[in-house]
């Protein structure tokens, strides 16, 4: 008989502390397992709507003047004139190496027009991009069409105008088609249009002020697209917003620190299980190891029994718990995420991370127990028959 079989066989007639052995790492693992799944997944499912919720790179004119604004309020009265970006150019930004990241750009040309005796700022937008870029805009009335203008909230209020009326500028008459919902930013104060209008209403064909772009940056870091794109349009300046990007980045993190902290106290946990039931299991079986002992059986071979049954345990619970804990996280994701087309995809990794750890729990756990039944006297332990 090996020492494999010894061990199968104690593990088989002693299947209440087998049970609970694997019990404790089995929910051990599984509960870590599930947690650090259900965090991977609701990472993706955050950062997924964080970088589909507005710009998060903006592309400007070169410039060597600094802004004299913070916060949308003017501080000086310094004025220059700055190059325009060219439209056709930013066709390269297709060419790029991270192309397939960039879910919107939006062109927008400047410039400032004057309406019913006030100079206003005219934003000449793409629509289109508008609705992946500023997915918060809430208009009143419908979407302009060409010749037709909408009107940021305090622009309407100081203009005087609501939806189906008519102004002026530069000659072309325009109708109002709706009024934005107040956002409590710079829009508020701005007069929109479709790009090619604005274009033609300033005489700057073909041009642009700045660009805005939504990267879905999920396998790259924002800072290689800025690279890429600046490569791409050497003449203009790329920068990432960096508010929206740390904030994402802070958020994802915390996450990711509050996952590993519990399954790390879960892993304490199941090891402080195993460690109490093996020693009982050793207390039990005194009498057994010293006819071993008495047989011939060395220290060795006594500790190679307990830690070989330590180590089928880990092993099944390894298996089971990535298995138990994989279920779980598909079934808890919907009620966390707030969506059932959300998949929570199998991650090799993790499932190898599982199976080592409750491995390494486990016999790291039963080295203690395994040495005091290697010390046990034969003598003693027969005379306790």
């Amino acid at each position: 008989m090996t020492l494999k079989d010894i061990a199968l066989r104690n593990l088989r007639r002693r299947k209440a502390k087998a049970a609970f052995v694997l019990a404790g790492l089995l929910i051990a693992v599984s509960t870590a397992v599930g947690l650090l799944g259900l965090i991977e997944a609701m990472n993706r499912d955050i950062q997924l709507k964080l970088e589909e919720y507005g710009a998060n790179i903006l592309i400007l004119p070169k410039t060597e003047n600094l802004s004299l604004t913070y916060g949308g309020l003017s501080l000086g009265g310094v004025s220059f004139e700055m190059q325009e970006i060219r439209q056709a150019d930013l066709g390269r930004v297709k060419s790029i190496k991270n192309a397939a990241n960039v879910a919107a750009m939006g062109p927008t040309v400047l410039g400032t027009v004057e309406v019913n005796d006030r100079k206003v700022l005219l934003a000449g937008v793409d629509f289109q991009a508008v609705k992946i870029l500023k997915p918060w805009w809430k208009v009143g009335g419908t979407v302009p069409s060409e010749y037709d203008v909408l009107l940021g909230a305090e622009a309407a209020r100081i203009l005087n105008l609501n939806a189906g009326d008519y102004l002026k500028i530069n000659g072309s008459k325009l109708q109002v088609s709706g009024v934005l919902a107040p956002t409590g930013s710079q829009d508020d104060q701005l007069v929109f249009t479709p790009l090619g209008t604005a274009q033609s209403l300033l005489n700057k064909q073909g041009l642009v002020s700045m660009v805005e772009v939504a990267a879905l940056c999920n396998a790259c870091p924002i800072e290689a697209m800025v690279s890429q794109i600046s490569r791409a349009l050497p003449s203009t300046k790329v920068m990432a917003i960096q508010q929206v990007v740390q904030g994402r980045m802070e958020t994802l993190a915390h996450f990711k620190k509050f996952s590993y902290g519990i399954s790390l106290v879960l892993v304490l946990v199941g090891s402080l299980v195993v460690l109490v039931t093996m020693m009982g299991s050793v207390r039990e079986r005194t009498a057994e190891i010293g006819i071993f002992r008495a047989m011939g059986f060395r220290r060795s071979h006594v500790m190679q029994i307990v830690l070989m049954e330590a180590g089928i345990l880990s092993a099944l619970a390894g298996i089971m718990g990535y298995l138990v804990g994989f279920g779980t996280t598909k079934a808890a994701l919907p009620f966390f995420t707030g969506s059932n087309g959300m998949e929570v995809i199998f991650d090799p990794i993790l499932a190898a991370g599982a199976f080592a750890v409750a491995v390494i729990m486990g016999l790291a756990s039963s080295i203690y127990p395994a040495l005091l039944a290697a010390r046990i006297d034969p003598a003693d332990a027969l005379r306790a028959l």
